[in-house]
This record gives structure tokens, C-alpha cells and sequence, in this order.
């Protein structure tokens, strides 16, 4: 039988080339071996202020940006999470059956909550959602970053517990006990202008990364100035190069080439005609990539992919909340 794998992904603004690379770039991948559910996060967005059109924008843009970045609708199911109500009903289950002090331990909520003057309630309880997003489909295996490892721990804690009470059977029950799936070198890129803190679309500096849908002559710019060394040598060495290493990762992710091979070809070049290609390979991905999404997002057909997403998705998530209902006591 073939294997479950699920991922989504907050429709906060445009995703960068280290969105697509670490995580975006595995979906086309994955799609192939796996059955493969791809869900734009909407409800976790909320956790935080959003304004309501920006929002809905966002929303659509991502799910166009999946499917430009090759998802084929025919092989892997592509949804917005808020269509689907078992979400938000299976969340509430999981809260009522996890800890508070589970909750508090969680990182992420550290660092989001004292970054910001109001905290919602929200901000503390959306790992539980997150729970429910992935035990809703009996996903097998999810591909995360090492900043979500934790929450993955908190959804194995919670299939082993529900498990265990409901049916006597710690990992072989109404649930199924997801598992890690490690993405390929590449899974974290850095800042261009930073090279020692991770490529964000909320850095201040729009320097330091390449969104997805930027002009090819702002992408041109942008890997130009990218933070090298003086050195002017092309080798990878992520402790004393980590401008070059990033660059050199980007390259490979990017062509497909091997970060020996590109090492070889410029031993000789300097930083100037590295970069210079670099950013060539870089638009030479996102330009097809941007057309395909300008006709989707112009068209109805986005529109009835993400319907059928929905159909199929709540199908799954539909029989799974029963099982869970049924065994709590509510039916």
C-alpha cells in the first residue's frame, strides 16, 4: 500500500527560493512515490493579526504557486485547510486530550510570544491543529524542518496516547504513528545579505532573500549583492565561507548539478561570472514558473482544483473524525 505523506504551508506572503528549495521543491518530488495531501494552512495564519483580503489573496496565491511549482492535481491533493471543517473540530479534541504544560514547552511559541505585545490563545493552542492536520489523513510520513521537529514529537506523543486510551494499543489503533521524512541537502538556505541566519520573506532587509515571484531583473540584483568573502576562491566550506557555501547550495538545488561540479566549473571564474550564472540558473526556473501562475490566478481552473481538493480532502478527514468521535464518546 502505498504510503501517506502531508505537508502545508501558512499563507503569510510570497515563499522564497528557500521555501521552495527546502520544502516546495520536494512536493513535485514527492508527489511521485507517495499519496500525497498539500494543504495551504489558512487557519494557522490567524494565529496572528491578518487583514481579511489580504488574507484571502494570499490564500489563492499559494495554492496557484503550488501547483506553477509543478503539484499535478491529478496525482496529489491540493486544499485550503478552512474548507475542510474536521480541522478545526479534531483540533478541539486534541487540546481537551493534551497538556497545558506540552503546550507551554513548545518553542516556537517562546519565541512568537515574546516577540509581540498581545498574545492570542491561539498562539499557544495551534500546535494542537497542527496535530489534527496530520492525523486527520493517517499521514505515515511528514517532511519537516528542523524549526517543526518539535511539533512533530507533539503529534507522536498524542497518536501514542489516544491510542493507548482508546484502544489499548499504543501504536496500533485509530491512528497512525507519523514518521520523519528528512528533506535532501538544501533544506535550510541562509540570507544572502546574512549568510549565518536562515532566508525569511519577513527579513527586513529585501536584500537577503529572492521571493518566488520577483522580476527577473530584481533577482538579478539580488544575487549580485549576495554576501560573499574576499577571498574571490569558489570552494564549500560552511564554517569559513558560509556566503559561497550558501550560494553554491542554491546552485545545486537549483540545476540539479552536483556542488563538486560546480566547484570545478569555476575554480577559475571569480565571484563575478559565478554570481552572474547563478542568478541566470535562478530566473531560468522561476520564469515558466511565473507565467504558469499569472494564468492561473487570471483563470477559473485554480478554482476548481482547490473545490475537487476539498471534496477529496474531506472525504479522508470525514472518516478519520469519525473514528475519533466514536471512540471519545460522541457518537
Amino acid at each position: 500500500m502505498t504510503k501517506r505523506i502531508f505537508s502545508g504551508v501558512q499563507p503569510s506572503g510570497t515563499p522564497t527560493i528557500g521555501n521552495y528549495i527546502g520544502a516546495m521543491k520536494q512536493f513535485t518530488e514527492l508527489q511521485n512515490d507517495f499519496d500525497a495531501y498539500y494543504c495551504v494552512v489558512n487557519e494557522h495564519a490567524i494565529t496572528v493579526a491578518q487583514d481579511p483580503a489580504e488574507l484571502r489573496k494570499n490564500t489563492r496565491s499559494l495554492a496557484a504557486l503550488y501547483i506553477a511549482l509543478g503539484v499535478d492535481p491529478e496525482k496529489a491533493t491540493i486544499f485550503i485547510q478552512s474548507q475542510v471543517p474536521a480541522h478545526a473540530q479534531a483540533a478541539w479534541m486534541v487540546q481537551c486530550l493534551t497538556p497545558l504544560g506540552e503546550l507551554e514547552r513548545m518553542t516556537q511559541f517562546k519565541d512568537k510570544s515574546a516577540k509581540q505585545g498581545s498574545v492570542s490563545a491561539g498562539l499557544l493552542t495551534y500546535p494542537p491543529l497542527m496535530v489534527a492536520d496530520i492525523i486527520l489523513y493517517q499521514t505515515d510520513l511528514v517532511p519537516v524542518g528542523d524549526d517543526q521537529k518539535q511539533h512533530l514529537e507533539l503529534t507522536r506523543n498524542f497518536v501514542e496516547r489516544f491510542n493507548n486510551r482508546f484502544t489499548g494499543k499504543k501504536e496500533e489503533g485509530i491512528l497512525t504513528m507519523p514518521e520523519f521524512y528528512a528533506p535532501k541537502e538544501g533544506g535550510r538556505i541562509m540570507s544572502l545579505q546574512d549568510p549565518l541566519k536562515k532566508m525569511s520573506k519577513s527579513d527586513e532587509n529585501q536584500k537577503g532573500f529572492v521571493s518566488l515571484l520577483d522580476d527577473p531583473k530584481v533577482i538579478m540584483k539580488k544575487i549580485k549583492s549576495a554576501v560573499t568573502d574576499s577571498s574571490g576562491e569558489i570552494s564549500y566550506d560552511k564554517e569559513n565561507k558560509p556566503g559561497v557555501s550558501n550560494l553554491l547550495t542554491i546552485y545545486s538545488s537549483m540545476s540539479g548539478r552536483s556542488i563538486d561540479d560546480i566547484v570545478n566549473e569555476y575554480a577559475d571564474a571569480g565571484y563575478g561570472k559565478f554570481k552572474q550564472d547563478l542568478a541566470d540558473v535562478v530566473i531560468s526556473v522561476l520564469e515558466p514558473m511565473q507565467a504558469r501562475y499569472d494564468k492561473l490566478m487570471e483563470s477559473s481552473e485554480l478554482d476548481d482544483i482547490l473545490a475537487d481538493g476539498a471534496k477529496r480532502a474531506n472525504e479522508v478527514a470525514s472518516e478519520t473524525l469519525a473514528k475519533m468521535e466514536k471512540a471519545i464518546g460522541f457518537r
